[in-house]
């Protein structure tokens, strides 16, 4: 082990950087083994202290910004979250001269691609291992673990506070809003939710997978997002009946065609290993060619389960400034001058079955005509199931499974069974992953 310590500046002590804080003061000893050098936190830049972390006589400055000056750090850790401060932040750090470790999604799938080439201008790099599914491995099993191979698909849930909310609502037949204010008292969910339940959350995460996967630059306005507040209790249900779970999926798939990049919810077969994710942990498939399928599990949110991650890409940092340089990894895994222009397949050329739930009249002729309606844009139905109407009601639900078809298609198909007379409302869908390779 060298003798001179690798210095590091912590900025922000909220839930991730004050456990950030505690791991690497419990753990001093093993982190700086296995980085071969001594890690110390030479300074700590927040507005406030933070009572769950004992600084000690660690030196705080309120200034965040004194932190990507000061000459003795050299890895700078932004855990402040956001676009505004946050990038300015770590621009000043990268221009300075100081490495990066950042579990900031937002910040890397909006902003990556211009911080990524700022760092090989200075030459330093940005480490993210904590950006993307809290404490699982994600990112260097991407990067390092499956790089030979190519990688067909990943499909991931990739948002605990979603993943809660489906769990609680298949588990209890809950109701979206019940549950909903459940997560926010139990802060799983932030006051407004809306990038978690809508989906922006996997989709920052999504595009950051789909780019170390398929070596490609970061293109998150490319991600279909579609979120979960639109499902009900009786969606959970009836996809049980069918032998499906319904999860909320970021998937990214790479073809001859192009690239899917898209958030939405999926009904999944109940024996697969991801419609068995429960609660608010985090999991993504991989299917490589080489390897086949592997499933990374985990813990994807927590102050110490996304501080393993942080300190994991401080360890990866320490060993490189103390032994050297020549075990560095790109930050996408690719050259940057390799990075592939990928076309992006447009989400009406993407092709699923489907799962479809109307409400239609109950009288001879309405089923004939709407399956007539899906046989004129080429799409059978695999599975039907039709309930009795309720005393006194005229019209049923009727829940449909579909074979794969585009999502064009079935936008037709769809607005001409909405336009008859005998359909009520709107026709809920929900895409069907096999997840089978």
């Amino acid at each position: 082990m060298t003798s001179q310590a690798v210095k590091i500046g912590i900025c922000g002590l909220g839930t991730v950087g004050s456990g950030t804080f505690n791991v690497l003061s419990r753990n001093a000893e093993a982190i700086s083994a296995r980085a071969q050098a001594n890690v110390e936190i030479a300074l700590v830049g927040a507005r406030r202290d933070n009572p769950a972390c004992d600084l000690g006589d660690t030196p705080v400055s309120r200034d965040i910004f004194e932190v990507a000056r000061d000459p003795q750090v050299q890895v700078l850790v932004e855990l402040i979250g956001g676009t505004g401060v946050a990038r300015e932040l770590v621009e000043e750090a990268l221009a300075n001269g100081k490495h990066v470790v950042t579990a900031n999604k937002a910040l890397i799938a909006e902003f990556g691609n211009e911080l990524f080439a700022l760092a090989q201008q200075n030459n330093v790099v940005i480490r993210y291992e904590a950006a993307v599914a809290g404490g699982i491995p994600i990112i260097k099993a991407l990067r390092e673990g499956l790089a030979g191979n190519r990688i067909e698909w990943l499909a991931g849930i990739i948002n605990g506070t979603g993943n809660f909310i489906l769990s609680e609502m298949r588990d209890k037949g809950r109701d979206f809003a019940d549950v909903l204010a459940e997560a926010q008292a139990l802060g799983y969910a932030e006051a407004d939710p809306t990038f978690d339940v809508e989906g922006v959350d996997a989709a920052h995460k999504l595009v950051i997978l789909a780019s170390l996967a398929f070596g490609m630059p970061l293109q998150f306005s490319s991600v279909y997002t579609e979120g979960i507040t639109r499902l009900t209790p009786d969606d959970v249900e009836y996809a049980e009946e069918l032998g499906y779970r319904i999860k909320h999926l970021g998937v990214a798939k790479q073809s001859d065609r192009g690239v899917e990049l898209r958030v939405h919810p999926t009904l999944i077969p109940e024996a697969r290993l991801l419609a068995n994710v429960n609660g608010v942990k985090n999991a993504v498939l991989v299917e490589g060619d080489a390897v086949g399928p592997t499933l990374y599990y985990g813990a994807g949110a927590g102050a110490e389960p996304t501080a393993s991650a942080v300190v994991a890409d401080i360890v990866d940092l320490a060993r490189e400034i103390s032994v050297g340089q020549n075990c560095r990894v790109p930050a996408l895994g690719f050259a940057a001058d390799k990075l592939r222009d990928l076309p992006i397949l447009p989400m009406q050329e993407v092709v699923t079955p489907w799962y479809l739930r109307m409400e239609a009249e109950d009288r001879p002729g309405v089923l004939s005509s709407i399956t007539a309606i899906f046989s004129e844009h080429g799409i059978s139905i695999e599975a039907l199931i039709q309930k009795a109407p309720a005393a006194g009601e005229t019209r049923v639900p009727l829940i449909m499974l579909t074979n794969a078809a585009a999502q064009g298609n079935m936008d037709e198909a769809v607005a001409t069974i909405e336009a008859l007379d005998s359909v009520s409302g709107e026709v809920a869908r929900i895409r069907v992953e096999a997840l089978d390779g």
